[in-house]
């Protein structure tokens, strides 16, 4: 449990001031420039496991089963999203290819793997070996998971491609945008101090 004698650092003026209990869907402001420090996030380690959960779900169908596909006299051709990347690779168009890779399969696959490695063990009462370790890394690659501004581009290359082709959404893509929303959706009810403090109880 956290005591009156923890200390938290504002992000903002880097002020050190002690933490407070708070109530339910309560928030705590910095005593010197008033920047959101911290707030009650209610239930916020089960919705996070669950949504974690649905979001491994939508990732493996969204990275499994066509993306696109174009429908040209009568052929559909069809492709996942690995496929489209190592056709940017074949194309010499490596550094598009790496990007792709690395912000909409590589971060968002890194981000959920961590959470449930952090976040089932603590579920069952045991603490995860290399939880600090682990716990960074999240925090590390959380900016560079783009999976909203790959939807983006994807929809901006359909609207161009409708004129060409008749564009057939993938089941892949649909996966994607729900993809998106829950992973906005995990940023926001994730609260690592709940995180920290199971830690502490665990041991």
């Amino acid at each position: 449990m956290q005591t009156n004698t923890s200390l938290v650092a504002c992000h903002e003026c880097d002020l050190l001031q002690r933490e407070v209990p708070l109530p339910q869907g309560g928030i705590v402001r910095c005593g010197r420039c008033g920047a959101e420090l911290y707030r009650s996030h209610p239930d916020s380690f089960e919705r996070t496991l669950a949504l974690t959960a649905g979001a491994i779900f939508l990732f493996a169908i969204a990275n499994a089963f066509p993306i696109v596909g174009l429908k040209l006299q009568g052929q559909v051709i069809q492709t996942t999203l690995f496929h489209a990347v190592q056709i940017l690779w074949d194309e010499d168009m490596k550094s598009v290819g790496v990007l792709v890779f690395v912000t909409t399969m590589l971060i968002p696959a890194l981000q959920l793997l961590g959470l449930t490695y952090l976040l089932l063990p603590l579920r069952l009462g045991r603490v995860p070996q290399h939880f600090a370790l682990v716990f960074r890394m999240l925090q590390a690659v959380r900016p560079w998971g783009m999976v909203e501004v790959f939807m983006l581009g994807v929809l901006v290359s359909l609207v161009k491609l409708a004129h060409l082709a008749g564009v057939v959404p993938g089941i892949a893509l649909w996966s994607f945008a729900a993809l998106m929303f829950l992973m906005a959706a995990i940023s926001a009810v994730f609260d690592p101090r709940d995180l920290w403090a199971r830690m502490r109880v665990a041991r």
